[in-house]
């Protein structure tokens, strides 16, 4: 079970109720978000774009944008190299729109995950030089390039990087830190420590759309004969607007593809970048929300993380990424909609090799020494290489446990990394880099390469090393107000509207409430795998609850505190035995049209009535 923490952070939440219009409880949320100042709260509540941070902050910003106009002006190639997933798709994007906004020749190239690995290798430089490219501008990588960069140059190629990934480390005899950045002519990537960006919690496509930001801005105020004739948007006119808004929709789907933090400017990213996707006027876009049946309805952080994002992620693991960015840069609505099909099956597709590659590994862990480990390490040498991140993610949140998975690739072993917030998992990685051919990463995701030999040392070094308190394995989830069901209303739920986007770094709000009485259920669900239930308070009002977690262990659970006796009775006539403490979340349930309230649990134990 998960260990339930109160958050008992102070502060005047009548007065700060008062000040804001809003409930006291919300006000209490808001506080457990370490929001504390008046400007801290306005913001958070009604922050816009105009705080969305200045892109000249970030280092060597404005000396690419003044390169790639030079380069634009003089019509030289520029190539854009991204990557597979998310971010680097949409990244790849913004870049190749807002170039071409400028007028310039450019095209892109996404490496195929299998063939070419993650980031830039020597034979796409190559293959670049041979097309008659001048420049190399990465996005989504690039940062621990330093020898292909170095090629790059050797060969008189211009190589502009932006990025936003962990830039590589050694540790010096004192014990300091030396950054290896590569030799590239700029490097754009708000984790350099000389770079004063404020907030270095942006992904790939924000780090993109700041760099289009200031091109189109100089692009606008440049001199005559400095870029093509009438490329750029006028500054300030509806073009510019258009463009800056159409890849502000992809940097925010790309910051809630990759998870990032929804704090900061990240928040405000995603808050009025949804409703540009909404009423977003690319074709591609379009046809990806339509074929997954997301048409004129709201769009929020699941449906991007959970629906539209893992089509664009199934390309780049199944197939090649690069038909997710044909999908965008399409200019028939026909060829738009025929690629968004075809991500759509190809995602279906991947969710069932998923589901067998997990099934494998968690045999494999449960039979084996495996289960013993503090960090996993699951050799799946058959498991398609694309899904190692996808599984490893499922371990994780099954044992609560850094999990790593590696697959066998065409040049020894490959896989991927999830973390749990005790274990930096890159700075762990990093203490045996001498065992990988090539690795990259962050604190909570990481990606691998090495010699099949080395699988052994890598899983025993990692637990040798790993630092890991028992206690660090524990889930725990924050309760942000202990709070009874009598207190939720209709009028509430929708204020609770105000906290959102939820996502990564700003979670729902999650309420508790002692000893409540489990009187009658349901099995809902094509698959049978959701419960609905009526419950009661202790005053005997009734309210309806849902559960969509694991009903297998909830049924066990049940069985083992009140007997299968009465678990039977709960779903034929009604228990009076079952009492529980349960945390929850309140909700709004439309049903042909009318509203009701609804309560989702999210965790629960036994009542200690």
């Amino acid at each position: 079970m998960a260990k339930w923490m109160v958050s008992a952070k102070k502060a005047d939440f009548n007065g700060i109720a008062r000040r804001f219009g809003i409930d006291p409880v919300i006000a209490r949320i808001i506080r457990n978000r370490d929001l504390i100042s008046e400007k801290e709260i306005e913001s958070f509540l009604h922050g816009g774009l105009e705080e969305l941070h200045s892109p000249y902050l970030l280092k060597d910003v404005e000396k690419a944008a003044k390169l790639l106009l030079g380069k634009i002006a003089e019509g030289k190639k520029i190539r854009i190299i991204g990557d597979y997933d998310i971010d680097g798709v949409c990244s790849t994007y913004i870049l190749t729109a807002g170039l071409r906004a400028c007028g310039a020749v450019t095209d892109a190239v996404i490496p195929h995950r299998i063939l070419d690995g993650y980031g830039l290798n020597d034979q796409l430089i190559a293959d670049a030089y041979d097309a008659g490219i001048d420049t190399i501008l990465t996005c989504d990588n690039g940062i621990a390039a330093a020898d292909q960069i170095a090629y790059a140059k050797s060969l008189g190629m211009t190589v502009l990087v932006t990025d936003h990934h962990e830039v590589p480390y050694e540790v010096q005899p004192d014990g300091v830190r030396r950054e290896i950045l590569p030799a590239a002519d700029a490097v754009v990537d708000p984790k350099q420590q000389s770079c004063g960006y404020p907030f270095d919690g942006i992904c790939g496509a924000v780090v993109a759309y700041k760099l289009i930001q200031v091109l189109l801005d100089q692009a606008s105020t440049a001199g005559e004969g400095t870029v093509p004739a009438g490329a750029p948007p006028e500054r300030g006119s509806a073009g510019w607007q258009q463009t800056e808004q159409e890849l502000l929709a992809f940097a925010a789907f790309a910051t809630i593809g990759d998870v990032m933090e929804l704090v900061d400017e990240n928040r405000i990213i995603v808050k009025y970048g949804l409703k540009l996707i909404e009423k977003s006027a690319n074709y591609g876009l379009r046809a990806l929300v339509n074929v997954n049946g997301l048409q004129d309805k709201p769009l929020s952080v699941y449906h991007i993380g959970f629906v539209l994002g893992p089509c664009l992620n199934a390309t780049g693991r199944l197939d090649t990424a690069a038909r997710a960015l044909q999908m965008f840069l399409a200019e028939e609505k026909a060829e738009a909609v025929a690629i968004a099909g075809e991500l759509k099956e190809l995602n279906d597709s991947r969710k069932g090799m998923t589901l067998q590659g997990t099934e494998r590994a968690i045999e494999m862990i449960e039979n084996t020494s495996l289960k013993e480990d503090k960090v996993l390490v699951v050799y799946l040498p058959e498991c398609h290489e694309s899904l190692a991140g996808i599984i490893a993610g499922r371990l994780r949140e099954r044992y609560h446990k850094p999990a790593f998975v590696l697959t066998r690739a065409e040049e020894g072993v490959k896989g991927s990394g999830r973390s749990i917030d005790a274990y930096p998992m890159y700075d762990k990685m990093s203490e045996c880099k001498e065992l990988y051919t090539k690795y990259g990463g962050h604190r909570l995701a990481a990606g691998v390469s090495m010699p099949e030999e080395n699988v052994d040392c890598f899983r025993d070094y990692l637990n040798l090393h790993c630092g890991l308190q028992p206690e660090d394995f524990e889930e725990k989830i924050l309760i942000d107000v202990p709070m009874p069901m009598s207190y939720v209303t209709m009028a509430f739920v929708k204020q609770l509207s105000v906290l959102e986007p939820f996502g990564n770094g700003n979670p729902k709000p999650f309420f508790a409430q002692k000893d409540l009485r489990i009187w009658k259920g349901r099995i809902l669900g094509k698959n049978s795998n959701v419960g609905k239930y009526v419950v009661k308070d202790e005053m005997d009002r009734q309210y309806d609850m849902m559960y969509f977690g694991n009903l297998e262990l909830w049924h066990a659970f049940l069985e083992a505190h009140f007997g299968q006796e009465e678990l039977d009775r709960l779903y034929r006539t009604g228990s009076e035995r079952i009492r529980i403490n349960v945390i929850y979340y309140p909700d709004i349930n439309v049903y042909q049209g009318r509203e009701s309230l609804q309560m989702i649990m999210k965790d629960y134990c036994v009542s200690d009535r």
